[in-house]
């Protein structure tokens, strides 16, 4: 594990720590919403799926939604967290336009989740582990329209009753290098998981990045909270400017005054949107209308003993069963798809060879087409044809490059691109033999200088004598007949 006290920024009166810590709502994977029936799809038309309890119609009482419940705890399972058996839903005041009911049904003092724990992985290979302090459930706001018109305001309910989680860490991230990381991390366990799909383009997932900066040892400072950011890379650049912005102040000779702000993506800026509320602001209070919320123990015991293998576990798992770099490992299970897929394409073959191929040029061109592992061109069945005919040397791993790109644009076969371009790798030894005759012959002068102790010049003639084969010689026995070839 990393020392978070070693990322330290420089000002100009010396070092300062960033201290960082994210509030993450993810909305949960339920067909229906979390006190009413109404529908969740993405993208329906405005107003099209809004209840009676939605638009807060009086007399109208929310129903909890069991399903969202267990995602819930499955989450927080997957989190290493307390499940709390006993918990409570209570009201959150306060006056907004897309809030109708004038209060949102959120949990404060007894969620349903308690402490946890998240592991992050870093560039350099190392991990670090970030508590959470609680994930809580509550329902999500309307959204208010300000581009439909240049004098009015328009409220869209669809997404009012939404059923989130809000998962709080602990100010524990020290660097907009973490907080990526951390968010990267948290979004692929949902992923695994299946109770959140963590669209943050669609604002299924999103984040409030609470920054302050200190100096090493001296308490926290007064931190800022920068709402709503719906993107990895953005977050990591809020935390990067809003840190440079607390420092040059302080430096300064100012005070920092705990506010809510907006990130401004064209700007690459925190701006100022209000004071930060406290708890008491908003009147929290047990919503009368919903029971305190009882779990039975064996039925999470359940859920927990049919967890998915998760990413951390998988990891490991892929480090010992088939010797992949930590780095490696941690780049194919990112994702439960790419996981998969290297399983698929491993399964009978060299392991190593797979992963090099697919964190390597196969993600290279998957990332380049913009499409999914399951609408790819080429699927595994595809990559493992073509890795078998470099294994078996049918092909050279460099013809097999050229290969993998007609296969791109073909989407045909190995084989079949092979047969169809005349790429199969020469083994006839005479015609190589022939080849190297020739280059030797062609190079006298060069011929002379490596016998004369310039033993680089290898390279040369084996660039050569490939070029002239077409790239087609096997290069195992290219190396051998040319090193007897060059022998004084």
């Amino acid at each position: 594990m990393t020392d978070p006290a070693k990322n330290y920024v420089e000002g100009a009166t010396g070092p300062w720590e960033i201290v960082i810590g994210m509030e993450v709502h993810a909305q949960l994977q339920s067909q229906s919403k979390l006190f009413s029936g109404a529908s969740t799809t993405f993208g329906a038309e405005p107003n099209s799926q809004v209840s009676f309890v939605d638009a807060a119609f009086p007399g109208m009482l929310p129903v909890i939604n069991g399903k969202c419940i267990e995602l819930a705890v499955r989450t927080g399972l997957g989190l290493k967290a307390e499940i709390n058996l006993h918990s409570v839903f209570d009201r959150k005041n306060y006056f907004y336009p897309d809030l109708p009911s004038g209060y949102q049904i959120s949990q404060f003092l007894q969620p349903v989740v308690g402490k946890g724990k998240l592991v992050i992985d870093l560039p350099d290979g190392s991990a670090r582990e970030v508590g959470i302090t609680r994930l809580h459930l509550e329902q999500d706001a309307g959204k208010s329209l300000h581009d439909q018109s240049p004098n009015l305001t328009f409220i869209d309910l669809n997404r009012s009753g939404v059923a989130l989680m809000e998962i709080v860490s602990e100010p524990d991230l020290r660097s907009a290098e973490e907080a990526g990381a951390y968010l990267k991390k948290l979004r692929a366990i949902v992923r695994y998981l299946g109770t959140c799909d963590g669209n943050m383009e669609e604002g299924s997932m999103r984040a409030d990045v609470n920054v302050s900066v200190r100096k090493p040892g001296q308490p926290f400072g007064t931190r800022c909270e920068i709402k709503n950011v719906n993107s990895i890379r953005f977050v990591q650049q809020a935390v990067e400017y809003e840190s440079r912005r607390q420092i040059d102040i302080i430096e300064g000779g100012g005070k920092i005054s705990q506010e809510t702000r907006l990130f401004d993506t064209g700007k690459g800026v925190t701006r100022s949107m209000r004071s930060k509320e406290e708890a008491h602001d908003y009147r929290y209070f047990p919503d009368p209308d919903l029971l305190p919320l009882e779990l039975d123990a064996a039925w999470v015991e359940e859920l927990r003993r049919n967890l998915p293998e998760l990413p951390d576990d998988k990891k490991a798992r892929f480090i010992s069963q088939y010797g992949l770099s930590p780095y490696d490992a941690g780049v194919l299970v990112a994702e439960q798809e790419s996981a998969h897929f290297f399983e698929t394409v491993a399964k009978g073959r060299d392991a190593k060879m797979v992963s090099n191929w697919i964190t390597g040029d196969f993600f290279a061109a998957l990332n380049k087409s913009g499409q999914s592992l399951q609408d790819f061109v080429i699927d595994a069945e595809k990559l493992g044809g073509l890795l078998d005919v470099i294994a078996d040397g049918t092909v050279s791993n460099s013809l097999g490059k050229q290969v993998f790109a007609a296969m791109l644009e073909s989407g045909k076969d190995a084989m079949a691109v092979i047969d169809e371009k005349g790429l199969r790798q020469v083994t006839d030894t005479g015609a190589i033999d022939k080849a190297i005759d020739a280059i030797l012959a062609a190079n006298a002068d060069k011929l002379a200088e490596y016998r004369s102790g310039k033993d680089k010049l290898f390279g040369f003639f084996v660039g050569q004598v490939m070029k002239a084969m077409g790239g087609k010689a096997n290069p195992a026995a290219l190396n051998d007949l040319l090193r007897k070839k060059l022998a004084p």
